[in-house]
C-alpha cells in the first residue's frame, strides 16, 4: 500500500471487524473514562484498551466513507497512531470520548480523500482548523515519519506501542519468530526516531514514538 499503516487483513494482523454500535451504558462510560485519564499519562494499557475498545467502530466508520477496505485499515491505525499524543487534548465536558474519536476518524478519512483527489495542501488540512497549529504539527510529523517506513517495520512498531502487544502476540499476528520481530522494533525505532529528529519534531513527540 501506498500510505498509512499497512496491513494484510482485518482479520490477520489487528482483528478488525466493523462494528455500528458503541456501548454507551453508564458502566461502560466509567470505564473508558479512566482508561482515557490513564492514556493521557502515557499509560499503554489504557491506550491499548481504546484501541480494541473503539478501532472496530472507528474501521467500520472509515471504511463507509473512503469505501475500500485496505484504505480504511490504514487510516484506522493512523488514527490510533495519532491518539497517543491527541488525546491530551480530549476534554470529557464538551463530547463523549467515543464521538470526539469519531470525529478524528472523519477528518483522518476526509483528508485522506483530499489527498487522494490530488487537492492542494491548504484545502487538506482546512477541516483541521479547530486543533492547536502545534498539535497539528505533531500529528503531520508522525504520519510523516511513519509514512517513511517500510511495511513490517512499520506495522511492527505500530502494534507494539499503539496496541501495546508484546514481541510474542506480535509474532503470533505477522507468523513470524519473535528474534525477526525484535529486529523490526529496534530498526523500525531506530529510523522512526531519525526521521523525526531530522523534521525537527519536538522531543516529546519524538520521545512518544
Amino acid at each position: 500500500m501506498a500510505h498509512g499503516i499497512a496491513l494484510r487483513s482485518p482479520e490477520e494482523t489487528t482483528g478488525f471487524s466493523a462494528r455500528r454500535n458503541i456501548d454507551d451504558s453508564p458502566g461502560h462510560r466509567v470505564q473508558v473514562d479512566r482508561a482515557v485519564d490513564r492514556a493521557k499519562e502515557g499509560d499503554r494499557d489504557a491506550l491499548r484498551f481504546l484501541y480494541l475498545t473503539f478501532s472496530g467502530n472507528v474501521y467500520g466508520y472509515v471504511k463507509s466513507i473512503v469505501r475500500d477496505e485496505h484504505e480504511a485499515e490504514d487510516i484506522t491505525q493512523h488514527v490510533f497512531a495519532n491518539l497517543i499524543t491527541a488525546i491530551r487534548r480530549y476534554d470529557r465536558r464538551g463530547v463523549p470520548f467515543s464521538g470526539w474519536l469519531m470525529r478524528l476518524a472523519h477528518n483522518a478519512a476526509i483528508d485522506h480523500l483530499r489527498r487522494r483527489r490530488a487537492t492542494c495542501v491548504e484545502s487538506v488540512h482546512g477541516a483541521d482548523e479547530r486543533d492547536d497549529d502545534e498539535a497539528n504539527e505533531r500529528r503531520r510529523c508522525l504520519n510523516e515519519a511513519l509514512e517513511t517506513l517500510p511495511e513490517d517495520q512499520r506495522g511492527v512498531v505500530v502494534m507494539r506501542h499503539v496496541m501495546g502487544l508484546s514481541p510474542t502476540e506480535i509474532a503470533g499476528r505477522l507468523g513470524r519468530s519473535e528474534s525477526s520481530v525484535h529486529g523490526l522494533h529496534h530498526r523500525g525505532r531506530r529510523a522512526l526516531r531519525a526521521e523525526l529528529q531530522r523534521l525537527e519534531c519536538s522531543p516529546s513527540t519524538a520521545g512518544t514514538a
